[in-house]
């Protein structure tokens, strides 16, 4: 009970934090709106750049699907046909904006068969003159296995794990936009060990820092670059993840985002990815990935 309290004293205070940023921020978009800043649009064309969730929040009333997938690892070759015919992972989501700035989203990954809640929120937005010189979001989500008690689970708070980022973009150019995001993600229950004394310790941290920049470069109106990389920071008794590098190629119509990649982050939910990542991209290992979102609505204009 002790450990329910104190996830739920945690997430609580994280609550208190969000909605403070979020009185304080209309603050600020209130007096923007009187000096009639202009503000940039569309900084990326979507909600995510591969692995990673963007500063953007769509137009109010838009609604979206999104279908990612990973296949496994390239490093076999053949045999699996480089990664196509091994194991997948698969994660469906949808998003609405109910109101300005503010969207919300729900959605299920194959691993672990999780359920995940998630809100995201646009601070700042980038002003073209005489304004902040970038757009700046917060993304969380809170997700839960589901999967049986008999998966190393002993009560219901050890499914659950929580992430938290920051999202600082600047549109530099028409085509060329940059992001950084520092994250922490926390997990409930982490695997253990029993030491010399037989007293049960945790060989990783609950808790994990991790450091993302990413950009997108549209080659056309329709056809961009895009490349991420995800640095962890959180030192580990044991299996320290590895960083993420991926890059690949983006497709752009009036409703739909297509985007194919090579990365080395498998698991979708950014705080599997950030804390358990065992791909070792000096080694090769690789995964191919794809994200298809469909929007309803209209085009996003942050």
């Amino acid at each position: 009970m002790k450990k329910i309290s104190k996830q739920f004293s945690l997430y609580s205070l994280q609550a208190v934090i969000l909605f403070s940023l979020v009185i304080m921020c209309n603050k600020i978009n209130a007096q923007d709106s009187l000096s009639v800043t202009k503000k940039v649009k569309n900084t990326f064309n979507g909600n995510l750049i591969i692995d990673n969730q963007t500063v953007m929040v769509p137009g109010k009333r838009t609604f979206e699907f999104t279908f990612q997938h990973r296949f496994g690892t390239i490093e076999n070759g053949y045999n699996d046909f480089f990664g196509l015919f091994a194991g997948a992972n698969v994660r469906l989501s949808c998003n609405f904006v109910p109101l300005n700035n503010l969207q919300l989203g729900i959605g299920l990954t194959e691993e672990k068969m999780q359920w995940d809640g998630n809100v995201k929120y646009a601070f700042i937005r980038q002003a073209v003159t005489g304004g902040s010189p970038v757009s700046v979001s917060y993304y969380g989500n809170m997700a839960v296995s589901t999967l049986p008690k008999k998966n190393n689970f002993v009560t219901d708070a050890d499914r659950i794990s929580y992430f938290n980022q920051f999202l600082i973009a600047r549109k530099v150019t028409e085509s060329l936009s940059l992001q950084i995001a520092p994250s922490l993600s926390y997990f409930n229950n982490v695997d253990g060990y029993r030491n010399s004394e037989g007293v049960v310790k945790p060989k990783m941290n609950n808790s994990h820092f991790a450091f993302a920049a990413m950009g997108r470069y549209m080659v056309t109106k329709g056809i961009g670059i895009i490349a991420n990389y995800d640095q962890p920071l959180t030192e580990h008794l044991t299996n320290n993840p590895h960083p993420n590098i991926s890059f690949g190629v983006m497709f752009v119509t009036t409703s739909h985002i297509f985007q194919i990649f090579l990365g080395n982050f498998q698991s979708i939910l950014p705080q599997a990815n950030n804390l358990y990542n065992q791909n070792d991209y000096t080694k090769g290992q690789y995964s191919i990935g794809f994200n298809i979102t469909k929007r309803w609505y209209h085009e996003s204009k942050k």
